[in-house]
């Protein structure tokens, strides 16, 4: 497989699409359905603006479906690794940014990552320099805006 269609996820990310992917062919496609049909019952289909919305929607629905379904045909399912104290993809790690107090992160890969809910691309200039510590390592590491982070690993799940 080409490794740039490889999608690496966890199961957690995997399952997370399969219910999309649902939701999206059940419920989302019947409402769609609906809505068309009532837009065609308003007659003329020229000038008719909730037909236009709903073809449109028709048409994410579709885009998002095909999509999801081309991820978890190229899904790579992230493995524990086995080795508890190194820092690694699925891992969840404990650390010190700056001085501040511990936080923990996940470290997932790029289609997972998710800032807001401290999920981390393994890709990005943060992943990218934690993985393979252990912990008790620090590391200063320079992000894309040319920021100095000391990072310290304090604990890995």
């Amino acid at each position: 497989m080409d490794n740039n269609n490889v999608h690496k996820l966890t199961r957690k990310g995997i399952e997370k699409l399969k219910s999309e992917l649902e939701h999206l062919k059940t419920t989302e496609r019947e409402r769609n359905r609906e809505a068309l049909k009532e837009a065609r019952a308003m007659g003329d289909l020229s000038e008719n603006a909730d037909y236009d919305a709903a073809r449109d929607e028709q048409a994410l629905i579709e885009a998002r479906i095909k999509e999801i379904e081309h991820i978890l045909k190229n899904a790579e399912l992230i493995k524990d690794d086995g080795n508890n104290n190194q820092v690694n993809i699925g891992k969840t790690v404990t650390m010190q940014i700056n001085g501040e107090d511990p936080k923990q992160y996940s470290i997932v890969g790029s289609l997972e990552a998710d800032p807001f809910d401290n999920k981390i691309s393994n890709e990005s200039p943060i992943g990218k320099a934690v993985l393979g510590m252990k912990k008790g390592d620090s590391k200063i590491v320079r992000t894309q805006s040319n920021r100095e982070l000391n990072i310290t690993i304090v604990d890995v799940k």
